[in-house]
């Protein structure tokens, strides 16, 4: 065995440029979920050797389409189709990983009972679901464009339409959380969370690409999506 110390650094364990600088200001949120405090080094057991490496339990037959309540109800907003690829540091595809989203709905509001904002609230949106990469890495979604909503006692701060992601890999250990921004918003210029990251290609990363309409089949606008899990073109975590 070659000892770690004569193994090559491929990458940088973190590129900072491609880490939020926080606490964000305005959004108390990071100050909860970023400790204060260096980490420290913990033992790894046997749960974490060992398993869960099935989490396909997760999945439901129609987890992939936001679109539609459960009980076959349209939800209101722009029809979207988000689809794309999960891929590891040296572009090949992470198969079978959990692709799981949340968001808020066409008003901006969240199904959640934290958001007690006077906006409308869908009863035909729930606003999360996921979905299983196939063999290639690909994963897709149907899902409506999420609204801009303002950040509460942030001096009137609006967060732009994005679609929260989490990624799983082949256990629960292994998570990305990030975010997914939509081209050409001029809200996302101006969104804290986003410009939280120094360096404007890790930014352009979180952007997804439009699908030109005439490549589209269906009355739906298209998106494509990849997120990278690791290395120079990692897509960066966002809370």
């Amino acid at each position: 065995m070659i000892p770690r110390t004569d193994l090559p650094d491929r990458f940088l364990p973190y590129d900072e440029g491609g880490q939020p600088q926080v606490p964000i200001e305005g959004y108390a949120n990071t100050v909860r979920r970023n400790p204060s405090r260096p980490p420290f080094r913990r033992p790894v057991t046997r749960t974490e050797l060992t398993g869960p490496l099935d989490l396909t339990a997760k999945l439901r037959p129609g987890d992939d389409n936001l679109a539609l309540s459960p009980e076959g109800r349209p939800a209101m907003g722009q029809l979207i189709h988000i689809a794309g690829q999960v891929l590891d540091e040296d572009g090949r595809p992470v198969r079978h990983a959990i692709v799981e989203i949340w968001q808020a709905n066409a008003a901006g509001r969240y199904r959640n009972p934290l958001d007690r904002r006077d906006a409308p609230l869908d009863p035909d949106f729930i606003g999360n679901g996921r979905a299983l990469t196939d063999g290639e890495g690909r994963y897709a979604f149907f899902t409506i464009r999420p609204g801009a909503y303002p950040v509460p006692d942030s001096g009137r701060w609006w967060r732009p339409p994005h679609v929260h992601f989490s990624v799983l890999g082949p256990g629960s250990l292994s998570r990305l959380v990030t975010q997914m921004y939509f081209p050409g918003d001029p809200l996302n210029a101006r969104d804290r969370l986003l410009n939280a990251l120094p360096d404007p290609e890790a930014r352009a990363r979180l952007v997804a690409q439009a699908v030109p309409t005439e490549e589209v089949e269906g009355e739906w606008l298209a998106y494509r999506h990849a997120m990278v899990l690791r290395g120079r073109h990692a897509t960066p975590p966002l809370p």
